[in-house]
């Protein structure tokens, strides 16, 4: 593995963002609520505004120039949830799954969740039967809270997904 830098990414970053987004929603579409059928006319100045949006952050991993991974913290912008955040879009590309690329984006969103201050709990999902990632999240602290059934249907066959939060602050 040669990662190079793990970092925030911005609008510059676009069209790789666009091209690792693409792939993933045509390699693991049940990992996601979005489709490639979805995106695919989406242009690169799409994905540079999502970037660049100040209310989320994107990180990504970078193997040399390549983009191998990424993963999005949502920060809730209600009062009333402001506490909570959100990880969303986490991909990491297959030829450099194994290497801890996932765990690395991982820590540095919830790195990034804990220097806001306000956030005190980070929520995502994943796929059920995606083992590999559900061990990731809970070997950094998520627990599971609940299954939302048949979350997504994708051609004709159900996916469940697991619930997942990581309490920042603990009681």
């Amino acid at each position: 593995m040669s990662i190079l830098e793990i970092r925030r990414l911005n609008g510059g970053d676009a069209e790789s963002y666009r091209l690792l987004r693409h792939e993933a929603l045509l390699k693991n579409p049940e990992a996601f609520s979005s489709s490639y059928e979805d995106e695919k006319n989406y242009k690169t100045s799409d994905y540079s505004q999502r970037i660049d949006s100040k209310s989320t952050y994107t990180f990504g991993a970078f193997d040399g120039v390549q983009l191998a991974g990424v993963v999005t913290l949502v920060p809730e912008g209600k009062v009333k949830l402001k506490h909570r955040a959100n990880i969303f879009a986490m991909y990491v590309t297959p030829a450099q799954r194994g290497q801890s690329i996932g765990r690395l984006i991982m820590k540095k969103a919830i790195q990034q969740a804990e220097e806001l201050k306000s956030v005190k709990q980070i929520y995502l999902t994943v796929n059920a039967s995606n083992e590999p990632a559900r061990k990731l999240y809970a070997s950094l602290g998520f627990e599971t809270y609940g299954v939302d059934r048949k979350a997504m249907l994708i051609d004709g066959t159900y996916h469940d997904e697991d619930l997942m939060v990581l309490f920042l602050e603990k009681a």
